[in-house]
């Protein structure tokens, strides 16, 4: 059965085209829900002028979603975390932590929705984050995430350690070096 979309379904087309569905979909869904009607002349010249204003309604949401882009594109947050001495976060930092990093920046309109992350942040780093506002408008932002006081407390006396042991191992690997260095010279004369 054909139908004409009254409004934009993802799986079947854009408003204002003509499409071919099951009978029964038609029917039972999308005529009911005033998601299609059927292709007679009165209704595709209605839904051609309602094409018009939501062409001219996307355009202006388009140039506000530009201009909000243009506000955090090429912004830096810090996020403070608890972690371990190795930099490993507890627990991890998201979209809802960076979304509210970014209202504490005055960008109170980013959701954690436009925050575009395959993955949560679970290391201490610097990250490149990608906002993404719909309608091909993106932003890109970065994302330092550094320890809180207590953290990087423990994080300096583990490298305090760390070097410690290290030049223990260095001066005990020079020990060893000297001594069969003499004790080759003991056998050589």
């Amino acid at each position: 059965m054909k139908v004409l979309l009254r409004e934009n379904i993802s799986t079947l087309g854009e408003i204002g085209e003509v499409v071919d569905v099951k009978p029964g979909y038609a029917r039972n869904f999308l005529i009911p829900q005033r998601k299609a009607d059927v292709p007679t002349k009165q209704n595709i010249r209605e839904v051609e002028q309602m094409k018009a204003a939501y062409l001219e309604q996307l355009a202006k949401m388009k140039e506000e979603l530009e201009a909000k882009a243009k506000v955090v594109d090429g912004k830096e947050l810090t996020i403070t975390a608890r972690a371990n001495e190795e930099g490993h976060l507890y627990g991890s930092v998201g979209p809802a932590q960076i979304a509210a990093a970014l209202a504490e920046e005055n960008a109170t309109f980013v959701e954690a929705q436009h925050v575009d992350m395959p993955e949560a942040i679970r290391e201490l780093d610097k990250y490149e984050v990608r906002l993404n506002f719909g309608h091909e408008v993106t932003a890109d932002i970065t994302v330092w995430v550094m320890p809180d006081a207590a953290s990087a407390k423990a994080i300096e006396e583990h490298k305090a350690e760390q070097a410690k042991a290290e030049a223990a191992e260095a001066a005990e690997a020079e020990e060893r070096a000297a001594a069969e260095s003499q004790q080759e010279q003991t056998e050589a004369e």
